[in-house]
């Protein structure tokens, strides 16, 4: 580990909270990491059982603002579950939320569903079951810690017959059907998808293109130089693999994540150009760190951080 990617001092960290721009947000995806104990928890947490109790204490890590939910991927989150995340954590805290796969998947697989496995997914862009099994129990038990949902678009296949234009088209009459009650942001992972069209509609609805660091997609910095990237009022980025690695390796390679095992320069200039552009538009950035990107994001956080408190330039002091 370079001496630049150490864990930081209480008081480094309140230093760098202070020279935080006031706009950017910072997390990691999901918090249920044992290994961070003495990084980012000074209590030690089982494996399983203590998620509410791990998230209140994650809330307090000085350059934590938000936080990944990524659980809700796989299944809606409970009334009981929502209220209890709720409890935990202070007030204003907002979270970034992935959206049921179901919603999203557009031909069913065998990893997640073996008896539907290449049959198409009915259920693709459903508006009214986002509402009714999505958005609606987070608004009455979760209203104050909304963050942007991320509708994240796992990599559809060719022979699933879904060209660039006939995405965007699908997104448009999707979003059209939404109500304006939370932010929404679109992660991708085909490249082909990042067209004009692509992002005019994003654009058309005030929905967010999420910018993701990931196996087959072009790095978070190649995405920003896209002409009309930045779709809406606020900017959202998943720093989440770096390009070419696949997420089983990183798993297997990164455990339990309590240290920078492959520092990546590159993706920290891109976090932090995407954090400037948002500044010079003012508006805000949701930024979130998986633990596969370097090995562990609240050091790549900390490290980005860093980079930005010695930029030289003044920066509005968050409390």
């Amino acid at each position: 580990m370079a001496d630049g990617d150490a864990p930081l001092s209480d008081e480094e960290l309140g230093r760098l909270r202070t020279t935080l721009p006031v706009g950017v947000h910072f997390g990691t995806s999901s918090w249920n990491y044992p290994g961070w104990q003495g990084l980012v928890y000074h209590k030690k947490y089982p494996k399983t059982g203590a998620s509410g109790k791990m998230l209140a204490e994650y809330a307090q890590w000085p350059l934590f603002s938000t936080v990944g939910i990524d659980s809700s991927f796989y299944n809606p989150l409970s009334e009981k579950t929502l209220a209890e995340y709720a409890a935990a954590l202070p007030p204003g805290f907002r979270c970034v939320s992935k959206v049921w796969d179901r919603i999203t998947v557009h031909t069913h697989s065998k990893l997640r569903d073996k008896t539907h496995a290449g049959q198409p997914n009915p259920d693709f862009l459903n508006p009214e079951l986002f509402v009714e099994a999505v958005l609606d129990p987070c608004l009455r038990h979760f209203r104050e810690h909304l963050g942007p949902f991320v509708f994240e678009f796992q990599a559809i296949t060719h022979k699933s017959k879904v060209p660039p234009q006939a995405f965007a088209d699908q997104l448009d009459r999707f979003f059209s059907a939404l109500p304006r009650t939370a932010p929404y942001a679109v992660e991708v992972r085909n490249e082909e998808y990042l067209t004009p069209a692509y992002f005019a509609v994003l654009r058309e609805h005030d929905v967010a293109h999420c910018f993701n660091s990931w196996t087959r997609m072009p790095s978070i910095g190649e995405q920003l130089d896209l002409p009309g990237a930045v779709t809406a009022s606020f900017i959202v980025a998943r720093a989440l693999l770096r390009p070419g690695r696949y997420y089983a390796d990183a798993v297997d390679a990164f455990a339990p994540y309590d240290r920078i095992q492959d520092r990546n320069p590159e993706l920290r200039a891109d976090l932090v150009r995407l954090i400037e552009s948002a500044e010079k538009a003012r508006i805000p950035a949701y930024v979130l760190v998986n633990n596969r990107a370097e090995g562990s994001a609240p050091l790549t956080i900390a490290a980005v951080a860093r980079i930005l408190a010695s930029g030289g330039e003044t920066r509005p002091a968050r409390s």
